[in-house]
């Protein structure tokens, strides 16, 4: 691997508006066709936890038993990992949700509100065009392909089920020291 390449991929890694646009075509995606939101900042952690592993996203797949989407995910993408995350006390984390959330609203993209005590997101009319025009874009058709077999697979499931879930189907994450960077 060159030099250039790990220097790319720390500047993704870093970037806003990547993380950003991952979550626009994840949320477009969740909504379906009734625009629903996505109830919980936990559980848009989780699903994009699958989306940002696509080995993981595969494992879950087979899980439940839907191999065929899970051979919907090419062999070349299976063991990327488009950015981590971090372990914490309730699974894969990202600290930077409340800020990307924060930013989808700013640009008009999203709408954040609270339910009770559960934070729903979702898209505005402005993000569900750029999630369509991120979906045409070579370099994020993949992403928009596995939003929606995330989507299909778990988008139905409560934040709770969802966790209980990944701890079922990735034990490994319950021992992994809280604060690290997941490897899986």
């Amino acid at each position: 691997m060159s030099l250039k390449l790990v220097h790319l991929a720390a500047e993704i890694e870093h970037s806003d508006d990547f993380h950003v646009a991952r979550l626009i075509l994840l949320l477009k995606a969740a909504a379906g066709r009734n625009d629903k939101p996505v109830q919980g900042i936990m559980k848009l952690a989780k699903m994009d936890f699958l989306l940002r592993y696509p080995n993981c996203l595969v494992r879950a797949l087979k899980a439940i038993g839907k191999e065929a989407a899970a051979n919907d995910i090419p062999e070349e993408e299976r063991n990327t990992i488009e950015a981590r995350m971090i372990r914490f006390r309730f699974g894969p984390w990202d600290k930077r949700y409340r800020r990307w959330i924060g930013l989808l609203v700013a640009k008009g993209l999203a709408h954040a509100y609270l339910e009770g005590r559960t934070v729903n997101v979702k898209l505005t009319p402005a993000g569900i065009k750029v999630a369509a025009q991120l979906s045409d874009l070579d370099e994020f058709r993949s992403i928009a392909n596995r939003s929606q077999i995330v989507a299909s697979a778990v988008g139905g499931y409560s934040a709770t089920k969802l966790k209980e879930f990944i701890y079922k189907v990735f034990p490994e994450i319950v021992d992994m020291q809280w604060g690290r960077h997941i490897e899986l």
